[in-house]
């Protein structure tokens, strides 16, 4: 940049000396002095400063300009190396400010850079806890509160038959207290499958959205269907669960607004990424959903927790797709990282 500056103190010199003195040039001379202010250091732009006077009278002098007063000269250099120092001055204050400015933005970018960084990993832990939570509180269901029940109910069946042996008319009684408990027992597993809807293997994905596709045909009389057409193994649990969870609330959401009759869910998988599909031939999902399509951002939200890309769409015809795209990486394909 020196270089470059002095190049164009020659060169303003030059035209200076070839124009004469009565063209006023101290003008020209500010662009190399501001460039070695603003790019090198102030020390740098007095220097040019001072060479670009020097050139500026030495020019003057050489074109024949007379001075009637020996001080003249003198101060008309001392005028213009004056200026020349107030811009560079200028030059200098304003680098400064920028680069302080520039700073302050870098760190409040860096700042508010780890703030959401570290805002993310608590929402992902507090969502991991619950699943965690939720998964706990269904093996107990399953395994505890669901074999007493069982073991209830067959005890009810005991004492029905013995009292059915001794034709009492309490049988007719305890035969309802049985069906009561196996119907808590159903129950009771619907709960704990709610709270822990994948297992924990590779193949648990597969057994949750079949599963899935049967209870939504069964509950509400609509053609359900599950389609893979090749094994998806996922060895990541929270991949799982997070898969399950947002083919879940689409077909909560489709039933919900688009009054479906055929319901399919699909899951392949490639070497690059494992795919979720949601389709259903509704009506579509209407412009505006109620709570300002709380369910799609929470769909979008759990795909951007395991690093899937999330997508709805309108069919040509009828209908919604909802698409997940998850790409193939370390924690999905290594089983000892679950």
């Amino acid at each position: 940049m020196l270089a470059l500056c002095a190049m164009l103190v020659t060169l303003i010199g030059v035209v200076d000396y070839q124009t004469g003195f009565t063209l006023f040039f101290e003008a020209f001379y500010l662009v190399p002095v501001g460039l070695a202010a603003w790019y090198v250091s102030g020390w740098a732009g007095a220097l040019t400063a001072l060479v670009s006077v020097a050139v500026w009278m030495g020019g003057d002098f050489a074109a024949g300009m007379k001075y009637q007063n020996v001080f003249a000269p003198i101060w008309n250099g001392a005028i213009a190396f004056t200026v020349y120092l107030v811009v560079v001055r200028t030059l200098v204050n304003l680098r400064r400010l920028q680069q302080e400015l520039a700073e302050r933005v870098r760190q409040r970018t860096a700042a508010l850079a780890a703030e959401m960084q570290e805002r993310a990993r608590l929402e992902k832990e507090l969502v991991e806890i619950g699943e965690q939570s939720q998964r706990q509180i269904g093996h107990e269901l399953h395994d505890t509160l669901g074999q007493q029940l069982t073991a209830a109910a067959f005890a009810g069946q005991v004492l029905t038959g013995e009292l059915q042996e001794q034709r009492l008319p309490a049988a007719a009684a305890a035969q309802k207290v049985v069906g009561m408990v196996e119907n808590a027992i159903k129950l009771t597993r619907q709960l704990a499958h709610g709270l822990q809807p994948v297992e924990l293997n590779p193949e648990g994905l597969m057994d949750g959205f079949q599963e899935l596709a049967r209870r939504i045909s069964e509950q509400y009389r609509i053609q359900c269907e599950f389609e893979c057409r090749q094994p998806v193994l996922l060895h990541d649990a929270q991949s799982s669960t997070q898969l399950y969870r947002i083919a879940q609330e689409a077909v909560t959401n489709a039933i919900r607004h688009a009054s479906p009759r055929c319901l399919n869910i699909s899951l392949e998988t490639n070497a690059q990424e494992t795919v979720l599909e949601v389709t259903d031939d509704g009506s579509g999902l209407p412009a505006a959903l109620p709570g300002n399509g709380l369910g799609l951002r929470i769909m979008a939200y759990r795909a951007a927790m395991i690093g899937a890309t999330f997508q709805i769409e309108r069919l040509p015809e009828a209908g919604t797709r909802v698409s997940v795209r998850l790409p193939k990486n370390s924690r999905e394909m290594n089983p000892q990282r679950g």
